[in-house]
This record gives C-alpha cells, structure tokens and sequence, in this order.
C-alpha cells in the first residue's frame, strides 16, 4: 500500500510519492528527468529535454482557450538531500521513507524534497487532467536548483511561447513572491603542507546545530558550525600546541551546516578535552534559543594520518576565523528584507587543500560583487584563491503584473483575505527566467513546507489542497 494514497488531491500526491522513490539529489537527475520525460510520451505530450536534464512538457489550450495567452508552470526536480544523525540510508541510491503525521507528510530521519517535488507533482496533475479548462501549459522542471540554479541557467527557452509564469518553489502558504536576490557560489581554496609532529590524535565535534535554509532563514541567528569550529580550533591552538588534520563540515553551500568535525594532533589532550567542555558551555550559552542541541566534543579518533604543518595549521585557523559569514546589510528600501549575506555551507580538507564553499547572496549585484572581493582579498593575503560558479541574476519588482492581479483576485475570493506580497532573500529560478525571456510575467507560491532543507522537513497536506484549488481557479480565469 501507498503511505499517501487516501491523500487528497490524488493525482498530486500519488504523483509526488512515485517521484519520492526516485533518488534526485542535486547532480543526481537523470533518473527523475527521465521519469517525467516517461510520462509525456505516455500521454503524447510534446516534450524536450536537454543535456542538464532539465524538461519541457507542453499540453495545448483546452476547448474556448485557444486565444489565451499560455501559463508556464515551473519547478526543480533536485532537492537537498541531507539526513539524520546515525541514519544509514543511501540518499543516491535509495527513495525516501515516507510518513504521514497529522496533517504533515515527512521523511524519516531525511529531507523530504516537498522543495521542490509538490511543484513537480502539481504540474505533472494538470498537465494529466484532459478535463481541465485551462490555457496552453509549458510545464518547465529545471535541474540543480539547490546548487546554484544551475539548470535554468542552462536552460533553452526558445520552445516557450508563453510571458506569465507561475512558479511553484515557495514554502509559505499566503505569500506571493515577487522579486528574489542574485548570488553565485564561491569557493575559497587554501593550499596546505603536511608535516609530522609528536603527540595525541583527537577528534574534535561541533554538532547539534538546528542549521536551515541560508537565504531564507539567514537572518534567525542559528549557529554556523564551520564558522563555531574556527573559534574552537584557535581556542584550542592557544592552550596546547596543535595541528590540523583535516576539517570537514556542511553538505550543502545554501545550507547552514548543523555540524562540523576536525582531526586534530596536540600536545596536551587533556587540556584539549577539558577546553573542548568549557567551550560547549560557552557556546550553548550563546546559542541556547537558536540552538538548544549544540556540543562540542573532543573524543578518541576512528583513524590518524600526517597532520598540517604549523603554518598551515595557523592559516587553516585563520581562514575559519576571519572569512565573513550571516548577513551584511539589511533592505532600507523593504523593511525587515535581507539585503546582503552569505553561507560557508561546505568545509572540506584534501591532502594539499581546504576548501570553504560559499552560497553568496544580494539583491544589490554592486555589493554581491563586494563580498565576493572580500573573499579574494582574504584568501590572497592567505596564500590562497577563489572560484565562482553559478552566478544568477536578481529578479526584479514589476510594478504592472497582471498575472499577480488575477492571483490576488482569486485569492481573495477563496480565502477572504489579501495575500500577503514580498521579496525574498533566498535565489529562485525566476530571475534567471526574467533574464532569459523580456516581458516575463511572474509570480510564485507554494504550500506550507517547514524546516527545509534538514532532516525535520515536512509539508502541510492542508495547505497543498488549498494551493492545488487555487491554482486551478487561476488556470480557470486564465482566458486573456
């Protein structure tokens, strides 16, 4: 038996379950490409996909739409893939265990993919229903999303005829977005030298972080445990003499990472392990609301290798110590808006380098610009370099929008209330759209989904039925 068969609406969440066993982690979408590709040649739908995966499913104007302009319908088939403590499952290899409680679907003990599966299967159930009064729909499902919208970016437009698009990758029922920062990933690499040097292996934990989204919840003040491990290790430099072994930490740049672990060799492990506790109190005291779980550990090691020399060792620390990180300007034009962040999401040590890779974020591109100088700047000082990648345009307010008009029209027929218009600090694929295709019309939604990107993800089956009626009355009104 299916976990969400009794679910309503059926099309969609039978839709996302069958995408749920298929694993679709960023960089991991062929599978789930070809999935969707399956279904449009079931159906005889036109469809085109590309070398990054991403997909095109088209389904002409229903009876009396003919001479409506068409929708696009759009989301991403990656999601985060990040899972519990102590959890074995092979999130490449395996789908996902879902669970029902209350009115959450969720994962056990991973992330769910309601970011960005429910547009997917919300997409894929109007593009099924031959009775649905509704213009021509050019559903567009984009790849790598989570790593740096990497898939609309290289994403060919030119079968698109329609300028309104609906976009489906937002976590709050409610709220309309309509404009969203630019960013890029940076990456800053250390070169190091390794040298031997006498004394106790130690492993030394930070963990037990609440972590999240980097954009969307940058400005709460959770804890960074990259950054929390740069405090710790040059604690520790001061108190017995150490060398790093390796540091590692965060799975995801756009994620704020909830733990991070280093190898260490010093002199004195007992001043090592006896700091380490001190530390963990200080810190739970300064993160006791935004992280109640957090600890710091210095434990036995599980294995031991050459360590950093000691002007590595002190270049490493100073890289963690120094490197900006959390927000840097707020909006004054929006108020409570952040204007400028970014997120050392990954930490990972090689045998010749450290590497910290940055979701960089700012819907002003002069100051975007600015931090990623700061970050050259530094790692040049340091002996090291920078790499950019995925650099993606802000998407702008329009103020003339008839598609957000009709929404807001619909919207407050059905729930009596206005919805609630902003900007979002987090990337979506809409700037890249915007950039791609002058005059591009754009709005975007989606049902409640909490915690995103962590292994607590679940998603209101509520709020899918009230989003799923109300974009279909959208696609109803749809006759201009």
């Amino acid at each position: 038996m299916q976990v969400l068969e009794h679910l309503e609406p059926k099309k969609v969440f039978a839709l996302f379950e069958e995408m749920c066993a298929i694993p679709h982690g960023s960089r991991n979408t062929k599978a789930i490409s070809d999935w969707c590709v399956a279904f449009a040649r079931q159906r005889g739908l036109e469809y085109h996909q590309d070398k990054s995966n991403n997909v095109i499913i088209i389904k002409p104007a229903a009876p009396g739409y003919e001479n409506a302009q068409p929708i696009l319908l759009q989301g991403h088939l990656d999601m985060v893939c990040e899972k519990a403590s102590g959890c074995g499952k092979d999130m490449d290899r395996e789908g996902l265990d879902l669970a029902i409680d209350g009115d959450y679907v969720y994962a056990k003990d991973t992330t769910l993919g309601g970011d960005d599966g429910i547009a997917v299967a919300m997409a894929l159930a109007v593009l099924d229903d031959q009775t649905l009064p509704a213009p021509r729909i050019e559903a567009v499902f984009t790849t790598d999303e989570e790593i740096g919208l990497l898939g609309a970016t290289a994403l060919d437009v030119s079968p698109l005829q329609g300028r309104k698009m609906i976009n489906l990758d937002s976590e709050a029922e409610g709220i309309f977005t309509v404009s969203c920062a630019g960013g890029n990933t940076t990456t800053c690499i250390l070169p190091v030298s390794r040298a031997p040097f006498t004394g106790s292996v130690l492993t030394v934990t930070v963990g037990g972080l609440t972590g999240g989204h980097s954009g969307a919840e940058i400005h709460k003040g959770r804890a960074n445990a990259n950054m929390l491990m740069g405090r710790v290790l040059r604690a520790l430099a001061k108190n017995t003499q150490l060398r790093i072994q390796r540091v590692d930490g965060g799975l995801k740049d756009n994620a704020i990472p909830v733990e991070s672990r280093a190898t260490v060799t010093v002199s004195d492990p007992q001043a090592a392990r006896q700091l380490a506790a001190e530390l963990e109190a200080m810190l739970r005291n300064e993160y006791r609301t935004t992280d109640p779980g957090l600890f710091v550990k210095a434990e036995e090691p599980a294995e031991s290798g050459t360590p950093m020399d000691q002007a590595s060792t002190e270049k490493v620390i100073c890289m963690l110590q120094c490197l900006p990180n959390g927000i840097e300007a707020m909006s004054a034009d929006i108020p409570g808006l952040v204007q400028t962040s970014l997120n050392m999401g990954i930490l990972v040590t090689g045998e010749d380098t450290v590497q910290a890779s940055y979701s960089v974020r700012s819907s002003v591109d002069s100051q975007k610009q600015m931090l990623k100088e700061r970050l050259a700047c530094l790692m040049e000082q340091l002996g090291g370099r920078v790499e950019y990648a995925g650099e993606y345009t802000g998407w702008e307010y329009q103020e003339h929008s008839p598609l957000r008009d009709l929404m807001v029209e619909v919207f407050r027929d059905q729930y009596g209330k206005e919805p609630k218009i902003e900007a979002i600090h987090a990337g979506l694929e809409c700037g890249i759209f915007a950039g791609k295709m002058p005059g591009l019309d754009c709005v975007s939604l989606g049902p409640d989904l909490l915690e995103i990107h962590t292994p607590r993800e679940k998603m209101s089956i509520s709020s899918v039925q009230r989003i799923w009626k109300f974009l279909l009355e959208v696609l109803k009104r749809s006759k201009d």
